[in-house]
């Protein structure tokens, strides 16, 4: 579920709704969502001036990252959301048969659900609150408007130097205006993005190695003899200690202590 969660969260934050995506669709299947009734859009590829145009900070050439929500004739739902809820049901479901007994995990299991709710209305809240039209317009038409007029102004003092000058100025303008449009949306596919699958792949990965670790045992790697207590005093494992008492030990360890602080000072 937690995989599945972080999936779905990846795609919702890049405006991909559905779950016919390779990534996703095997993890849904026994899942109920309601995006599973909706229609799969495939996504198209935006023509060449569209692609120029948004690298060059064109607000007429881009591209609604919602059409693929605007063209769904049905509801497509909240997947991640809807994952968080038969979560809580299954939580819910352990508690009341028995299996999860203790309160303090009961308790942290539950706030884990809220944690991940937090998450999920935190990045909907970055993705939904962008700069204002107003703003990206003026900001857009003062860069140009500057950059057009500027040769007109250098040519008396630079002269033919001009070309080369407005090229790299414009470079410069240009670069400080798109600052804030590559801030404003971090969860798509571009190189200054945050690599979202990246994330996703490190998540599956670490909860596969738990997941595998199986139910561990404090005998299992407590009372072994490569259980160096004492390390890097000494390489005498558990069995060294194993019978002592409390005030033997204690004397170890201020052994230990004394001994690393004369290596110290050696």
């Amino acid at each position: 579920m937690l995989v599945t969660f972080s999936i779905a969260l990846k795609h919702r934050l890049r405006f991909e709704p559905f779950t016919h995506y390779e990534d996703l669709e095997p993890r849904l299947k026994h899942l109920h969502c309601v995006a599973h009734r909706a229609d799969n859009i495939e996504w198209t590829k935006p023509s060449t001036f569209k692609r120029i145009g948004s690298r060059l900070g064109l607000p007429m050439a881009e591209s609604n990252p919602r059409k693929l929500i605007k063209k769904s004739e049905k509801p497509l739902g909240n997947v991640p959301l809807e994952i968080l809820n038969y979560s809580s049901t299954y939580i819910r479901n352990i508690i009341d048969n028995g299996t999860f007994k203790a309160p303090i995990y009961q308790t942290q299991a539950l706030n884990s659900i809220t944690i991940l709710n937090d998450i999920l209305t935190g990045t909907d809240r970055v993705l939904n609150t962008p700069l204002p039209i107003a703003y990206s317009i003026a900001i857009s038409q003062i860069t140009w408007v500057y950059i057009l007029v500027l040769p007109f102004q250098l040519w008396k003092t630079l002269e033919w130097v001009t070309i080369p000058a407005t090229i790299f100025a414009a470079y410069i303008i240009l670069g400080l205006a798109l600052i804030g449009r590559e801030i404003e949306n971090p969860f798509g596919d571009d190189v200054n993005d945050l690599p979202l699958d990246i994330y996703c792949d490190q998540i599956r990965h670490e909860i596969d190695i738990i997941m595998a670790s199986g139910n561990l045992s404090t005998d299992d790697f407590i009372k072994s003899d490569d259980n160096m207590l004492l390390f890097p005093y000494n390489r005498h494992g558990f069995n060294s200690v194993k019978g002592k008492t409390p005030e033997q030990i204690r004397k170890l360890l201020a052994a230990k202590v004394q001994g690393l602080y004369s290596k110290a000072s050696a």
